[in-house]
């Protein structure tokens, strides 16, 4: 799909500017039913005219004229980084992210801006300042977050691929209820300069495409050490195992009988393929818990900017309830008496959880689980704080281990998609690659 729209553009049989043309009506005509973007860039024409140029001269780069939509986290110059918030609707972008940076000089055309959950606080897509987005395959349902309008926009054909950030399953959420490919790279892997993150120990920004060439292709552009973000670094592949593994008692963390049904089916089909072999990895009940203890700290801190002098307005007074939620929680868990116990024992569980993974992967290439534990439910339906946080029981534990992570799309339950997810080791992409092109 990517790899031969990309043929078409360099051979001459499609333009960058058709292609971009072609999004920009379809965004027109379509979007308003789904709310996915919130912003298209005004320039996209002109830059696509410029690609075709060089296309001409035999100098286009890798994404030749192919449109990227990405998240309202991510700073786009010209474009505003609002985060889909009351708080930060005005704050137009100063400057590129280095994955923007490395998107233009392949000769990628930002389309446009998504809509997502407010500063990233969501599971579902709800929580945005500008609207829900709704899920393409049905607009009543949920698309997943936070990074829903890029997932949505992938599955709707609004664009050829999109950026969105993973802090515990916020690209992979969406990617599995809009039943589209959606990548958490190795944390470190990808830079996160430019992004305006929900906690800084976790986040990682990540890729969603149609099929797993796109998911390759757009990963390679913005993969590599950069200077502004020192926790980047480069990876030695790995020798394979031939072997995946399925975590033992994941059943417990699975609420939908159905989605496990499902995975019981997968399961069985690769038995036939490649060899499985069931391991254990201790603690990872308590993955959810540790993760808010952590990111409850770490985003409470990072709003301190948001007092309403540099930039924007003060958080407080306009973002919504689910953002100050997690402040009121961040600034309780950081208060001077507790002496940060609660966040050094969330680090601790951390490291334990990262340490039973590495012991994993030393007898596995990959590990084999659903995406979410249950179905996605009804846009506007009230469920509780305990069940929506339980959305990233099955991908939070990949945020606190460090490694990577996919969702690929896997059958439909009631014609709603849902995902199958795979684990590898720090900077293991590859074998995620591989493993998704046998399933």
């Amino acid at each position: 799909m990517i790899k031969e729209k990309l043929e078409k553009i360099k051979s001459g049989k499609l333009t960058a500017e058709k292609n971009i043309k072609f999004f920009l009506e379809r965004i027109k005509k379509q979007d308003k039913n789904i709310n996915a973007f919130l912003e298209t860039n005004d320039k996209a024409i002109e830059q696509a005219k410029k690609v075709d140029k060089k296309i001409k001269q035999g100098k286009a780069g890798k994404l030749s004229g192919l449109a990227i939509a990405v998240k309202a986290n991510i700073n786009c110059k010209g474009l505003y980084a609002s985060c889909a918030s009351k708080t930060l609707e005005d704050y137009k972008a100063a400057f590129d992210a280095s994955v923007i940076e490395k998107i233009k000089k392949e000769d990628g055309i930002i389309i446009g801006i998504t809509n997502m959950d407010e500063f990233a606080s969501g599971s579902s897509g709800e929580t945005s300042a500008f609207q829900p987005v709704k899920n393409p395959t049905n607009p009543e349902l949920i698309p997943g977050g936070s990074s829903s309008g890029s997932a949505a926009a992938i599955a709707a054909d609004l664009c050829d691929l999109s950026l969105g950030s993973d802090t515990a399953g916020s690209v992979r959420n969406p990617a599995s209820h809009c039943g589209v490919y959606g990548l958490k790279p190795t944390y470190g892997i990808v830079s996160r300069y430019g992004l305006i993150d929900l906690s800084m120990s976790l986040d990682q920004i990540g890729c969603f495409a149609k099929d797993i060439e796109g998911i390759q292709l757009l990963f390679d552009v913005i993969k590599g050490k950069d200077e502004k973000d020192t926790t980047t670094k480069e990876y030695k592949k790995q020798p394979n195992k031939n072997t995946i593994g399925i975590i033992k008692g994941i059943e417990k963390l699975i609420v939908d009988k159905k989605i496990l049904e499902s995975y019981k089916k997968e399961i069985k089909k690769l038995k036939n393929k490649i060899k499985i072999k069931e391991i254990s990895i201790k603690h990872i009940d308590l993955a959810v818990q540790t993760y808010y203890l952590l990111m409850y700290v770490e985003f409470f801190s990072s709003t301190r900017r948001f007092h309403g002098r540099l930039y924007g307005k003060k958080i407080e007074n306009h973002a919504g309830e689910e953002v100050l939620r997690r402040i009121l929680a961040g600034g309780e868990i950081a208060k001077a008496e507790f002496y940060g116990k609660y966040y050094r024992k969330a680090l601790l569980v951390k490291q334990i959880i990262r340490k039973e993974f590495e012991k994993a992967f030393k007898q596995v290439d990959c590990i084999v689980l659903p995406t979410v534990p249950k179905l996605p439910h009804k846009i506007g339906s009230s469920i509780s704080i305990e069940e929506m946080y339980a959305y990233d029981a099955l991908t939070v534990p990949a945020n606190l281990a460090e490694i990577c992570a996919i969702s690929i799309p896997g059958e439909k339950i009631n014609n709603i998609p849902i995902g199958l997810q795979l684990f590898a080791a720090k900077g293991q992409e590859e074998k995620l690659f591989k493993l998704t092109k046998l399933i």
